[in-house]
């Protein structure tokens, strides 16, 4: 019985990610046209592929383009892109890059799932949710053995869930993105802020912890013409509990690119953290791809 259930939840999952985020790692999708995303980062890596002659570097380059052809077309006015393979969140109006924030993700055992969701608002000052996961893992033992360390650090049991209050010790840091999900991963910030000081920050349960926090929540809410950084310091050192509502929701697409043009125009490569790349049958998207001044044979 276990088993269905964990197969039907799978599924379920799947139906509600959108095709660009569901797991191809395993199975190779059959071939499609290939949709091209209106993406400056695309471009390059077309670019790039046609000028590379490295076979090592051609393969992960078509990798990162087959995964760019999986993302929507039209990604949105104004949006969201984590790359975790590069660590790194990045607020786009169009083809504009508006901000880049350091990003702690899901370790290799507890990667960050690759999917899409829509951003509403943001809430500030947060109670964190336990997961039951996460809590077996000490945080109940301690609310049950040691209740004063408990209240210390603002667990509690409440309506048959563990929970741990606002403040500045909270997992959840002073903020956190109101974007309803299957995994029930969020982007937020944290407690523990000397970690995006590491080059490598694949570290968490598969949450993302958003550097600058703050800035980044601030960046965000700057489309209400009321807004502004001391407005975000305000509701903040207020302790209370508030969401603030984004005028219109945008699209927040979490992807993996192990391929990404940097500012200065070079292609940058980062550690195929999660192993997606090997997954991936090169020969088949080398082919896809020729090198520059190759003829691609049509019937």
């Amino acid at each position: 019985m276990r088993k269905t259930f964990s197969a039907l939840a799978g599924l379920l999952i799947a139906l509600a990610s959108p095709v660009w985020a569901q797991d191809h790692s395993a199975v190779e999708p059959e071939e499609t046209a290939p949709v091209l995303a209106n993406h400056p980062y695309h471009e390059a890596l077309r670019e790039a592929f046609a000028q590379e002659t490295d076979a090592g570097r051609r393969a992960t380059l078509a990798a990162n383009l087959r995964r760019w052809e999986r993302m929507p077309a039209a990604l949105g006015e104004r949006y969201l892109l984590v790359n975790a393979a590069a660590f790194e969140l990045t607020l786009w109006e169009g083809r504009r890059e508006m901000g880049r924030w350091r990003v702690i993700v899901g370790t290799p055992r507890t990667p960050t799932p690759i999917f899409q969701a829509e951003v509403s608002g943001v809430i500030f000052n947060p109670w964190w949710e336990i997961p039951a996961s996460i809590a077996a893992e000490g945080i109940a033992a301690m609310v049950r053995n040691r209740p004063a360390a408990a209240r210390q650090r603002g667990y509690v049991y409440q309506n048959g869930r563990y929970r741990q209050r606002p403040g500045p010790g909270n997992a959840l840091g002073l903020m956190k993105l109101v974007m309803p999900n299957p995994y029930s991963v969020f982007l937020h910030d944290t407690s523990n802020r000397t970690l995006f000081e590491r080059d490598v920050r694949a570290l968490s349960h598969g949450c993302i912890r958003v550097g600058d926090a703050l800035g980044f929540a601030t960046e965000l809410l700057a489309a209400r013409p009321d807004w502004n950084r001391a407005r975000t310091d305000e509701v903040v050192e207020s302790g209370r509990t508030t969401q603030i509502d984004l005028p219109e929701s945008i699209p927040l697409y979490i992807g993996y690119f192990t391929a990404e043009p940097g500012s200065d125009g070079e292609m940058r490569y980062f550690e195929d953290i999660y192993g997606r790349d090997r997954s991936v049958s090169a020969t088949r998207l080398i082919d896809r791809y020729p090198a520059e001044g190759e003829q691609e044979c049509r019937s």
